[in-house]
């Protein structure tokens, strides 16, 4: 430690006193703080106590003096949180920024490393908040790396070589991650291929997951557990309560374990030399993202580099005006995972939301999501007073909307757009994670149904995503569902699923929104969709089997795609989209696995034309559609 000078601007900058070993600085400019590296052993409680603080005390600007600081959740605020698409849990926090307005938190080019189920930055019901120029890390990963270093067909065995810096322990014949304060077992798991840098293996689903599970063999008088209200049988509970592990494990010797009873009819065993990735169960291995900001109106997180989280890189509800730029998520010190789910996902934003400049590389799951949310109308409870169910069991706690907000009421079966759009929010009563009331100022209209859903037609925003690397990611690189206009300009994607998705879905994860008013242009596509899945680079589709509209005014154009594979466009549900100016080549980079598509597939579309492409790929034929209207130039 080293001795400080600690400045206070009260008025005139008066000097007041100087003090040996201090941890923090005022300096002359007026509200700003300065942490000093002298609580890097453990900055909770210091940084902690400070932000406490600014309620009687105001502070603008938070800044570090240059280092490495570690967080441990000993001495963090804790809160218990309910997070979208990531587990309800008990967290700890050095950095609550909870109904605060204009603060900057600069790390100046500092490292902050986190222990345990901690949230690094939460911050809720605040403006204007900013986030620069800092790095956060984990000392122990949520996930487990190994390499598979022998297979034996004949006994249907492989052997995954462990690394030190994972401990594990064999428990039940099953193996478990030990980290700090949190386990996890082998669960989901993907292939990397160590001679490509680092990138997923092509056609890893052919050999993943590893975990596989059997049904069990002794059951008795279930069927007189009756459920009066609708049970989700993707929780966790029961999503796994008639099933048992197949696969066992031993340990061969220190840090040499085998895997028995992988195979089966449609996974092989994994290649040897592979890098596998491994992170939990489903269900239960979403619990630490870096930020989470909620019922934020203004938020910019510049020159940020996020190693590592227990979920997602940020993870943003019912908020407005998001800027990331220089917002990376990339793994750090030789591992080939950052983010254990989503580098980004907003859920029922508003307003704008722009990623510049960003690099999204190594996260388990997708580059960006930006999406509404569908509720299930349960109770009618008045004339104008109805119950809601949230559908997925990582989005309990999520609230609709605000006051004022237009509801639209939806029966999917007939339509993917409202079939009322005029009521507007006069409250909502938090009754549990799954269950609200909602009261509106207009009267219900008498058509409405138990079964109908409900979504918020002013929470989407309008969205720019510029000059961004999305690669070597579990996953898709965008999923896209909103009404409002959409730039997706001078991109680079290289990702295991689709490099766009656009969907609705309501049947899952209950995520609204009909995309419409979205240009594609001036992006590189190489080599997506290398998973094995027999899917477009870029799709438009939804978890209903009708021929509805769901989809309007898209624009692809002036694109490169450089694919190993047959299949560019899949397209269902739309309604007017244009595909001109693009360049497609075969890559050779890998083997064809769907030799039999051809390079576009339309259906139940309308207002579909192809113009002015270039095609240089493999497809024996290039269009399949059950529309004769297509053009095709």
């Amino acid at each position: 430690m080293t001795t400080r000078s600690v400045l206070t601007t009260f008025g005139l900058g008066l000097l007041l006193t100087i003090v040996t070993t201090a941890v923090w600085s005022y300096t002359k400019e007026k509200d700003t703080v300065i942490f000093t590296t002298a609580i890097a052993e453990d900055a909770t409680p210091t940084v902690l106590k400070r932000i406490l603080e600014i309620e009687t005390s105001p502070l603008k600007v938070i800044k570090f003096e240059k280092g490495t600081y570690h967080f441990y959740p000993e001495k963090g605020l804790e809160k218990f949180w309910h997070i979208s698409n990531h587990n309800d849990v008990l967290i700890r926090t050095a950095f609550p920024i909870i109904n605060r307005e204009n603060i900057t938190i600069d790390g100046q080019g500092s490292t902050f490393i986190f222990h345990g189920k901690m949230i690094p930055f939460l911050i809720n019901q605040s403006k204007n908040i900013t986030v620069k120029n800092v790095a956060v890390d984990w000392h122990e990963t949520f996930h487990s790396e190994g390499e598979i270093i022998a297979r034996n067909e004949e006994e249907n065995t492989f052997d995954i070589q462990i690394p030190e810096s994972y401990p594990y322990i064999i428990r039940n014949n099953q193996l478990i991650f030990i980290k700090e304060y949190y386990e996890h077992t082998i669960g989901q798991s993907i292939l990397y291929d160590p001679e490509r840098g680092g990138a997923i293996a092509f056609n890893t689903e052919a050999y993943t997951p590893v975990a596989s599970y059997k049904k069990l063999s002794v059951t008795h008088n279930l069927n007189k557990i009756k459920y009066k209200y609708k049970a989700d049988k993707r929780a966790p509970f029961l999503g796994k309560m008639l099933q048992e592990n197949k696969i066992t494990v031993k340990e061969i010797k220190p840090g040499r374990v085998r895997i028995y009873n992988h195979k089966n009819k449609k996974k092989d065993l994994p290649p040897v030399g592979y890098t596998i990735a491994m992170k939990g169960a489903q269900g239960k291995n979403r619990v630490a993202p870096a930020f989470h900001v909620t019922f934020t109106d203004g938020f910019n997180g510049y020159n940020v580099n996020v190693h590592h989280a227990g979920g997602m890189g940020l993870i943003a509800e019912n908020s407005s005006d998001l800027i990331l730029e220089k917002f990376n998520i990339s793994p750090s010190k030789g591992r080939v995972v950052s983010t254990t789910a989503d580098a980004t996902h907003f859920v029922g934003c508003r307003g704008k939301i722009q990623l510049k400049n960003c690099l999204f590389s190594g996260q388990l799951d997708d580059g960006s999501n930006i999406h509404g949310t569908y509720q299930e109308v349960v109770d009618i409870l008045g004339p104008n007073t109805i119950g809601v169910r949230m559908g997925h069991f990582q989005q309990q706690g999520f609230v609709i909307g605000r006051e004022g907000d237009h509801i639209g009421l939806v029966r999917i079966q007939e339509s993917f757009f409202p079939y009322e759009k005029d009521l507007t929010i006069k409250s909502i009563a938090y009754r549990s994670g799954r269950y609200q009331i909602v009261t509106f100022n207009q009267e219900l209209p008498p058509t409405i149904k138990v079964g109908d859903l409900i979504e918020n037609q002013d929470a989407y925003p309008e969205v720019l995503v510029e000059n961004c690397t999305i690669k070597n990611n579990r996953a898709r690189g965008l999923l896209l569902s909103v009404p409002r206009k959409t730039i997706v300009r001078n991109n680079y994607f290289h990702t295991e699923m689709e490099a766009l998705l656009i969907p609705v879905e309501s049947g899952h994860w209950f995520e609204a929104g009909n995309q419409k008013n979205l240009i594609v242009e001036n992006n590189v596509f190489e080599d997506c969709q290398h998973s094995g899945f027999n899917r477009g680079v870029i799709r438009f589709d939804t978890d209903d089997d009708n021929r509805n509209i769901a989809f309007s005014n898209i624009k692809i154009t002036k694109n490169t795609f450089k694919q190993f594979d047959n299949l560019i466009l899949q397209v269902k549900n739309v309604d007017g989209l244009e595909f001109s100016e693009n360049i497609i080549t075969n890559s050779q980079t890998f083997p064809q696995l769907h030799k039999e598509n051809p390079a576009f597939k339309v259906t139940a579309s309308k207002n579909v034309n192809f113009r002015n492409n270039i095609y240089k790929g493999k497809a024996g034929k290039l269009i399949e559609t059950d529309n004769k209207q297509v053009v095709f130039q």
